[in-house]
């Protein structure tokens, strides 16, 4: 019988963690699928890790890693994926806001022969509206970049054993999960669902971590930014050319205006386009110093497995 890997990153989750495994064990054993369940601790400061180690206990099925200290949700997922070995994987979050009964569907969809399914948002839930118009945004720009709809993109998704090979082969440090897993191609299909609101516990992203999320992701994948570049300049070279020739014209009909206001907006405009494009270039400079330095995504204090207890390692 195939099995299915179920990775469940996790930071700060104590109050609702017993709570997703005990849902999405009960339904897997439901629905008779041989499974497992990788929960991947990201440095968590509360209890996260105890409560893993008592339901590893329990339950055999659970792998459990725990990371030196917070990596980030992208580097959970890498680490999950890298410890799974089921012959398919799916990844969904620790809160339950993804419904287990869509892995279930998911899971019959790989069953028939497909070799990624993505679970796409039919609504998003309660968002306030900055955090809706950012996102908006957001996925507006990774949509152009990999040319795919990412409008209602999530990490929630299943992956056959050939694509999450073909994501652990990617050298890249800065991965973006989201946005790859749609990239690697094979044959692939979509399901809908409703975001659900949080069993217990609250979001841990933050409006500023949500911005350094979109940034990070936007400068791995895509190269927009630095094409934006060009844009702009053209545009201020046109508008530089109007410019001239209209001054041009008023100092030769004699009506050129006194003063230095028009000279200094241009200098404030241009030095602020300048600096703007030497900050892009800059924060892509300092991608390409964090991929040439080759630090590994992530470092691994403690496993927990049917046959692995305690190895360390980085990758």
């Amino acid at each position: 019988m195939a099995c299915l890997s179920i990775i469940i990153p996790a930071y700060d989750e104590e109050a609702v963690i017993e709570t997703t495994e005990k849902t999405i064990a009960g339904l897997m054993e439901e629905e008779k699928i041989d499974y497992e369940l990788v929960f991947v601790d990201d440095g968590s400061r509360d209890q996260t890790w105890s409560i893993l180690e008592k339901l590893h206990k329990a339950n055999p099925r659970i792998t459990a890693v725990h990371f030196s200290r917070n990596f980030g949700k992208e580097s959970a997922i890498f680490a999950g994926l890298a410890s799974a070995r089921g012959d398919c994987c799916i990844v969904m979050d620790c809160d339950l806001q993804h419904p287990p009964e869509t892995a279930v569907q998911m899971y019959r969809l790989w069953e028939d022969g497909y070799e990624v399914v993505e679970a796409v948002k039919r609504s998003r839930g309660k968002e306030n509206v900055v955090h809706a118009s950012f996102a908006k945004l957001f996925y507006s720009i990774m949509s152009r970049a990999v040319h795919i709809d990412m409008s209602r993109a999530s990490d929630f998704k299943l992956l056959d054993r050939k694509a999450v090979n073909a994501l652990l082969e990617m050298p890249e440090r800065n991965a973006f999960f989201r946005a790859l897993s749609s990239w690697v191609g094979f044959k692939s299909t979509t399901v809908e669902f409703d975001v659900r609101e949080r069993e217990a516990g609250t979001s841990k992203w933050s409006v500023r971590s949500l911005i350094r999320y979109a940034i990070t992701n936007i400068t791995a994948f895509t190269a927009v930014p630095l094409q934006m570049i060009l844009f702009v300049g053209i545009f201020v070279f046109l508008f530089a050319i109007v410019l001239g020739l209209q001054t041009l014209v008023r100092f030769f009909s004699g009506q050129a205006a006194s003063g230095f206001t028009t000279v200094i907006l241009l200098i404030l405009f241009i030095g602020s386009i300048l600096m703007i494009s030497l900050g892009i270039i800059g924060y892509y400079l300092a991608k390409i110093y964090e991929e040439v330095k080759a630090r590994p995504r992530y470092i691994i204090s403690r496993v927990l497995s049917r046959d692995r207890q305690d190895p360390a390692g980085t990758v």
